[in-house]
């Protein structure tokens, strides 16, 4: 078919047609329809009949799989967990609450949720020898290299959970995943200051142990702050899944090969630890940090609008949401908890961010643009707020969005349709020509 074509769509029969101006050829394509969100186009047999793929860099036009887990409307700034909202989750729920929606698409019962929790409780710990394997690592490795070596590594202890064909080891695997992974990454942090792995306590709840992991020392008695658990608990469910990321995509592209869960799981980590992914809120610190004071909080706002100028605000607008983050909200009220109870609001760089979170919801400029501060200016703040350093933001995201890939691998694999990933691509190298023996090459 030549390069001018129309679309034209059939609302009797949910086809679109596409013809080709120049032939007169045609061919139909059905109409899918979600629960909500934008209609799409079946494109399965495009090439069978048109011999032409579409053409899509980051697929931001393709939808890649069925999926019910996640619905994001960008526009609307809606986030739905199983047609929950986050932010009435975020107030209501817990994270094990939100895991076990994520993974059984329902809300636990007061029963089904005890033995969920129960399940998690006593899959933390995690097998001895791995802390020989963390002592192959460098002192000063990045907390999130050490965090895809390790979960990657998993498979090599865990052999009865890694048959996917076998539902009772896909839960298995599964609930090991979320349980473990604040183990390794609490591990993760103590061997990178060289302070000795604190192991889970079965007394406590996900956020709390995580902490009780992250800060006690034998030393002395670690008491939990309600107020910092809390804030942590909220921070994991509003990253607990985000539709198909970057991260979750790669999963999901890991997964369809038949790879282990574990192997799925570090590949996720990997495509996470990619500034323009996972690492936003270090990103807030570091633009933080360059401004330097409330002093000159002006000359930089200058510069946000400045076309011109490379400098960008960091933490404010989102890709994916039009208008105002819908975590953000919950993260702001969640932030200044924190700030309150720490006694914190001195501290210079954190009241150089309350200064830029003024000014962004009052300025004209960012109020018309809508560039809002996000969950990623609001989280890390808080991080550092309790002490985390910039280095940990990303695991601390890998932490919360272990359920979200789970759950995401698991739906892939239980679905008869998946096949493994295997995009197209527009070749543009050179057509083929002969080769030229070394001698006659000049």
């Amino acid at each position: 078919m030549s390069q001018q074509k129309s679309a034209v769509t059939d609302a009797a029969n949910d086809t679109v047609t596409l013809v080709d101006n120049a032939t007169g050829r045609s061919c139909e394509l059905p109409v899918m329809h979600g629960t909500i969100g934008p209609k799409v186009f079946d494109i399965g047999k495009l090439y069978a009949q048109t011999g032409m793929f579409t053409f899509d860099p980051g697929y931001t036009s393709t939808g890649s799989c069925k999926s019910s887990i996640t619905y994001i409307d960008g526009e609307e700034g809606i986030l739905l967990h199983r047609g929950y909202p986050i932010d009435e989750l975020a107030e209501n729920s817990d994270f094990l609450e939100v895991c076990y929606l994520l993974l059984n698409g329902e809300l636990p019962s007061r029963a089904e949720k005890a033995k969920f929790e129960k399940q998690i409780t006593y899959h933390t710990m995690v097998h001895e020898q791995l802390i020989n394997f963390f002592r192959g690592f460098r002192r000063d490795a990045h907390p999130m290299a050490i965090m895809c070596g390790v979960v990657g590594a998993l498979s090599a202890f865990y052999h009865d959970s890694t048959d996917i064909r076998d539902p009772r080891q896909r839960i298995v695997a599964s609930h090991r995943l979320i349980a473990k992974m604040p183990t390794i990454a609490a591990m993760a942090y103590k061997y990178s200051v060289g302070q000795p792995f604190i192991y889970p306590r079965n007394d406590l709840s996900y956020a709390e142990n995580f902490l009780h992991m992250t800060f006690a020392v034998p030393a002395e008695e670690y008491k939990i702050n309600p107020v910092l658990s809390r804030a942590m608990d909220r921070i994991f469910i509003l990253h607990a899944d985000h539709e198909q990321n970057a991260s979750t995509s790669t999963v999901r592209m890991a997964g369809s090969s038949g790879a282990n869960p574990f192997a799925c799981i570090a590949a996720g980590i990997a495509s996470l630890w990619g500034p323009a992914h996972g690492g936003a809120n270090e990103a807030v610190l570091n633009m933080l940090e360059e401004i330097g004071s409330k002093d000159r909080v002006g000359e930089y706002i200058k510069r946000a609008k400045d076309k011109d100028d490379p400098f960008r605000l960091m933490g404010f607008g989102h890709r994916v949401y039009k208008n105002y983050d819908p975590r953000a909200k919950v993260m702001r009220q969640t932030c200044h908890e924190v700030l309150a109870e720490l006694g914190v609001e001195d501290e210079p760089l954190l009241e150089l961010a309350m200064e830029l979170e003024r000014i962004a919801l009052e300025d004209e400029y960012f109020v018309e643009k809508k560039l809002y501060p996000n969950v990623d200016f609001y989280s890390g703040i808080i991080l550092r707020a309790m002490g985390f350093p910039t280095s940990m933001f990303t695991v601390l995201f890998a932490v919360a969005r272990t359920v979200g890939w789970v759950a995401q691998w698991k739906e892939m694999i239980e679905d008869p349709t998946q096949k493994i990933g295997r995009p197209r691509q527009l070749y543009v190298g050179p057509a083929k020509r002969s080769f030229t023996p070394l001698d006659q090459r000049g």
